[in-house]
This record gives C-alpha cells, sequence and structure tokens, in this order.
C-alpha cells in the first residue's frame, strides 16, 4: 500500500491539475517565430520546473512521482496503481487502431489531436514500439503517420504499419522484411475469388450504389465505402445495401471460381442461380454470415434478404470455403471482405517479429470486431491490456469492461495513453 499512500500524498498536497496546464502548454506550444511568445513559454517552462523540483525534492523517486503528477490527473494514476499490481510490469509495445480510437469523426473532426501525437512521440522517445494497426491502405496510413509524427519517427525502425486489416505489415527501415505481403501466402483459390470479386463489384453493381458507394483502394481487401458523411443516415442505408450486394457478390464468385454447385436450368452463374443440395448459394451464404455476426443478420432481416435456413445445415465444402473468408460490415461506414487467415492478429505477430518484441505487454485500443480479436490475443497469451472508446460496438466493449474497464471517451485515447504512461513509470519503481 505504501505506493497507493504517496501517489494520495501526492493528489492531495499538490496543485497537480495546474502542473499538467503548464506540462500541456509547454508538449504543445504551436512552433511559431515569435520573441514575444517564446518568452511567454520560457516563462510557463521555468514554472513547471519550478514546480516539479517542488516533488522531485520532497519523495524519494521525486523525478517519477513528478513526470506522473503532471501527465495524468488522480484517476488515471491510481488506474495505472491498479494495473502495475494487477500486472508488474510495463507495457512494451502499443498497437493502435486509428479510426473513431485515436480520432473520431465526430469527436476529433477526423483528425489525431496535437496532444495524443505528442504522448506517442513521448512513448517513442523511451523506445516503445508503435503498431498502427487499421483497416486502412498503406498510403492512407503513410500519409498521416508522416504528417502527425514526422518522417523521422515513421522510418526510425521502431514503428510499424499492419494495413488493411492485417493483409500487408509495413516497416522502414528493416531492409528485405520492410514491406510485407501476406496475402501472397494465400492459395490460389482463395486468391481467385477475391479477385473475381474485385473485378465485378463496381461493374455488375446497380446504379444507385455506383452512385452512393466507391471502393476503397486497398491491395488485397474490397471495402466499399458511402459517398456520404460517415454515420449520416444516407451513409447506413447505402451500406446496408452494399452489405447485400457484397455477399451476394460473393455467393457468385463461390459458385463460379470454387466450382460449387450446379447452375438450375434456364438459369445464370453469375446471376445468383447456383445451386447446392437444392438451395442457391446465395441463401446459403446468407444463412453462414448471419450466424456469425448478429448485426449482419439484422441487415439482411430489414433488407428482406435473410433466409429461412438452418445455419447447421450449410453444406460442408461451401462452409470450408466461407470459413475462409470473412465479411465484415461497419455501420454507416463500410461492407467488406477480406481473409479470416490475414486479419489484425496475424498482421500483429508479423510487426512485432520484425520489431524484434519478443515478450510484448502491448496496449491494444481498438473499436471494432477486428480489433477485438487483437485484444483476445493479447488476454489469451498474457500479452497485453485492452482499451477501447465508450462508441465501440458491443462485443469489444464488453471484452474491454470484463477486463481493465479502460473505456475513454469518443476522441481521448489520450486518456488511456497517459494512464499507461503512468504504469510505465511505476513499474519502473523498485
Amino acid at each position: 500500500m505504501e505506493r497507493y499512500d504517496l501517489v494520495y500524498r501526492l493528489y492531495d498536497e499538490y496543485d497537480t491539475t495546474t502542473l499538467r496546464e503548464y506540462q500541456e502548454f509547454v508538449d504543445i506550444f504551436p512552433a511559431v517565430d515569435s520573441r514575444v511568445a517564446l518568452e511567454h513559454w520560457q516563462d510557463a517552462n521555468d514554472e513547471l520546473e519550478a514546480r516539479k523540483n517542488e516533488i522531485r525534492s520532497d519523495f524519494a523517486a521525486g523525478e517519477t512521482f513528478a513526470e506522473i503528477a503532471a501527465h495524468t490527473t488522480r484517476d488515471q494514476a491510481f488506474t495505472a496503481l491498479d494495473l502495475e499490481a494487477k500486472y508488474g510490469r510495463a507495457v512494451n509495445v502499443l498497437v493502435l487502431d486509428v479510426d473513431e480510437t485515436l480520432r473520431s469523426a465526430g469527436g476529433t473532426d477526423n483528425e489525431i489531436p496535437r496532444e495524443t501525437l505528442h504522448v506517442l512521440t513521448e512513448f517513442h522517445e523511451a523506445g516503445i514500439p508503435i503498431v498502427i494497426c487499421t483497416g486502412q491502405t498503406l498510403e492512407n496510413v503513410k500519409g498521416f503517420a508522416i504528417q502527425g509524427l514526422g518522417s523521422e519517427i515513421v522510418h526510425s525502425g521502431d514503428l510499424s504499419i499492419v494495413y488493411e486489416a492485417g493483409t500487408g505489415v509495413f516497416t522502414p527501415g528493416h531492409g528485405a522484411d520492410t514491406k510485407q505481403l501476406l496475402y501472397e501466402d494465400l492459395d490460389d483459390e482463395i486468391r481467385d475469388v477475391f479477385d473475381d470479386v474485385r473485378s465485378r463489384i463496381l461493374p455488375d453493381a446497380p446504379a444507385d450504389l455506383r452512385r452512393g458507394c466507391h471502393l476503397q483502394g486497398n491491395e488485397f481487401n474490397v471495402t466499399m465505402k458511402p459517398n456520404y458523411e460517415t454515420g449520416s443516415t444516407q451513409a447506413r442505408e447505402i451500406i446496408d445495401e452494399a452489405l447485400v450486394y457484397v455477399l451476394e457478390l460473393l455467393a457468385d464468385s463461390v459458385g463460379t471460381v470454387a466450382a460449387f454447385g450446379s447452375v438450375e436450368e434456364g438459369g445464370d452463374a453469375e446471376n445468383g442461380d447456383v445451386e447446392l443440395e437444392g438451395e442457391s448459394i446465395t441463401d446459403w451464404t446468407h444463412t453462414f454470415y448471419a450466424s456469425q455476426d448478429p448485426e449482419i443478420r439484422a441487415v439482411l432481416e430489414s433488407e428482406g434478404a435473410y433466409p429461412d435456413l438452418d445455419p447447421d445445415a450449410v453444406p460442408g465444402d461451401l462452409e470450408a470455403v466461407l470459413d475462409r473468408i470473412d465479411v465484415a460490415y461497419y455501420e454507416a461506414d463500410a461492407a467488406e471482405i477480406g481473409s479470416l487467415e490475414l486479419n489484425k492478429v496475424v498482421g500483429v505477430e508479423r510487426a512485432l517479429d520484425v520489431l524484434d518484441v519478443a515478450d510484448p505487454f502491448a496496449l491494444v485500443m481498438g473499436d471494432s470486431k477486428s480489433d477485438l480479436r487483437v485484444m483476445r490475443w493479447a488476454a489469451e497469451n498474457d500479452a497485453g491490456i485492452a482499451a477501447a472508446p465508450e462508441h465501440a460496438s458491443r462485443d469489444t466493449l464488453e471484452h474491454v469492461l470484463d477486463t481493465d474497464e479502460l473505456v475513454f471517451d469518443r476522441g481521448r485515447s489520450v486518456d488511456v495513453l497517459r494512464t499507461v504512461y503512468a504504469l510505465n513509470q511505476l513499474a519502473r519503481l523498485e
């Protein structure tokens, strides 16, 4: 209890609120070429150091407690104490989703806040590798990573990008291992299905989908995005329609490319007429994915496309193929197919291998089902802790609440990052 007593004393006896305000001002004060502004910054920095020196002189581990007080609130510090008591080790790698985690369309105007970027810089300077783990394309991620963190950090050799939810890994500064195209390891059958879907998804789409959606520029995954503001009513309606279309097109491709079933007499294999055991492959495919994901089932029901079939009766050969293909639905944001053999967990494991993180204890932050897979991997392997925004998917939020309750407000990922900063400070104490 000694550390708890020291933290109580720290926040009871010192004006930590003002101390944090000085620290934040000094950290994120904009770089301006102004003598007056620089003098103001210097005055603030001098006051910050004076206040820290009071703590440094009053505590045996004064530097540690001064940094905790300057960076974290009382609640964050005590959460860090609880985590240190539970796990007894520091976080040694950050695994971070981007959209609706580090940044939020509703909370940060889709920009990563400067204070968040600064804390990430502090972790980098402390030697903590960063793995950005996202469903976005590599070029998009590289662009905002360089803009936000700077080219030096991105190309430092201590940052890796797992993109398209695990189909590729980009770790600058590692020679032949810099870019790894994990989808090249898939067998021809699955790759042919994806190639067929990709080649037809826009040309074969109904006119309203072609107007209302665009195809994200992925290297492998096939993702339909709305031509409306994410989260809007129009985006929700068009993505619900796109999900049904994606499932139908996937069924067609599996039925023809993978050579399942037979074409109904007078029918057309490219128009959903392939049958298997007396039912169309489209209906079996809808049944399979509806049984896997209640959100997909709800969309199919609302769109009048939910078949009255027994999920346990899905033909085995078809199920064996569909078991390898992921269909993801992100409400009012995206409808996507990807490979279940190439998920964020596979990408993160490859990134950690390249970064030489042999015994990971990660902070995993995310909001979606794909992030939940990484969180569960970390929990099952005693390899980290999980955090999620309060608007995360239901299953993701339940997992976080059942573990360490690291839930943060929309756009406030920095709060958890600061908690982990304090955890790492405490873990270094003897």
